[in-house]
């Protein structure tokens, strides 16, 4: 499945302010204040991920996402944790981490990414 960054980094988003959120209404402010976008791009965005069956919107406005959007979520996302993770061992403070791991987390291979998953869990076997 090909998907562009910008996309996949608006289907993270939307699943870390479901997480973070805890209710899981998430809408479409919520992105513009988590990205920092303009209103009238992320409206454009996700109106696209729409037609592309990524999200549902109710008619609220709440945004959720479908297995399909779910899938490219939670792979994204859970890269961008695990490298946050390794670059905090590694000593870099923790918003250096964040940002640097959103530049790295799509870009980097599944071998690399995987030596980099076995390393953390033998370094710490309890967050893995």
């Amino acid at each position: 499945m090909v998907i562009h960054q910008s996309a996949e980094d608006y289907l993270e988003s939307i699943l870390a302010l479901e997480e973070h959120l805890g209710h899981g209404q998430v809408h479409s402010i919520d992105i513009v204040n988590r990205l920092g976008f303009s209103k009238p791009s992320v409206s454009i965005a996700m109106k696209k991920l729409r037609e592309n069956g990524y999200i549902l919107m109710a008619g609220d406005g709440a945004i959720t996402l479908t297995d399909k959007g779910m899938e490219i979520a939670s792979s994204v996302y859970d890269r961008h944790k695990t490298l946050t993770r390794l670059f905090e061992y590694l000593g870099v403070s923790v918003g250096q981490a964040d940002v640097d791991a959103c530049k790295v987390e799509h870009d980097l291979s599944e071998e690399t990414y995987g030596k980099i998953v076995e390393f953390i869990r033998r370094a710490s076997p309890d967050k893995a």
